[in-house]
């Protein structure tokens, strides 16, 4: 190896160990996260969306995406509080509107049976109404990943009902919708069709609902569930910052007891 050659090697290592940030889905160490798509920006501003980003739960929109994998931050989020379960028997999990990244992760996971399941999208294992899984018997799977499903769907109490019947005790979901904290109480509305006035009060023009964090906490009580949630206190502000998590991110883990 000549001298030019060696230290290009040496200097693509010193770079590659001082990069900042880290990604748990594809476990690349990267020099920044991209942010939201520019197309959601404009849509809130031309639509005059009610709530600003900044005001979101769960949304680090400045360092939304991971330029390696293109994982969001909520993927993040799910992946890291994966990576520190242990499993000591094969356990299946169910994985609904599945993103890309976050499924090429669980695949490697230890001890995972995985499948993945929508109405609508392409190349999923199952074609499935998250209203009525009729298709699954009960107490089949030990994880259900739901994440910025239920703000889609008619009615969030019959999906939520669901994800509890195909759950085994002790087995969990983990929730995510869009929740803006100044937001009081959830703003739904079944009869809305029309894609302005829906991108205007739900944030987008296929959401139902846009939720209040005390009503959505009730709503998976009154399923039947127990409530965990996990945030920052859990892990670190240092963590956070260096996977692009916001420091007020919170995963519903709701628990069948």
């Amino acid at each position: 190896m000549n001298l030019k050659v060696y230290r290009d090697k040496i200097n693509h290592l010193i770079k590659k160990i001082s990069l900042p940030f880290y990604c748990p889905v594809c476990e690349a160490r990267i020099s920044h996260f991209k942010p939201l798509d520019e197309y959601f920006v404009q849509a809130y501003k031309k639509y005059n969306f009610t709530y600003s980003l900044d005001d979101f739960e769960t949304l680090n929109y400045k360092n939304y995406y991971c330029p390696k994998c293109g994982s969001s931050d909520r993927d993040r989020f799910i992946a890291l509080f994966l990576k520190e379960q242990v499993w000591r028997r094969k356990i299946t999990v169910i994985q609904f509107a599945p993103s890309e990244s976050l499924s090429r992760f669980i695949t490697k996971l230890p001890q995972v049976e995985y499948r993945t399941a929508d109405l609508f999208m392409k190349g999923v294992d199952d074609k499935v109404d998250l209203m009525d899984m009729h298709i699954y018997q009960d107490e089949i799977f030990d994880i259900f990943i739901c994440s910025h499903v239920l703000e889609h769907v008619a009615d969030d109490k019959k999906a939520l009902s669901e994800i509890y019947r195909v759950l085994k005790p002790n087995g969990y979901a983990i929730l995510l919708v869009p929740i803006p904290l100044s937001l009081k109480e959830t703003d739904e509305d079944l009869s809305i069709s029309e894609p302005s006035i829906r991108w205007q009060r739900f944030g987008q023009d296929d959401h139902v609902r846009l939720y209040a964090k005390n009503d959505f906490r009730d709503r998976i009580l009154y399923a039947g569930f127990t409530l965990r949630e996990v945030t920052v206190d859990n892990y670190s502000k240092e963590i956070f910052y260096k996977t692009g998590i916001a420091f007020s991110s919170v995963l519903y883990i709701a628990i069948k007891q």
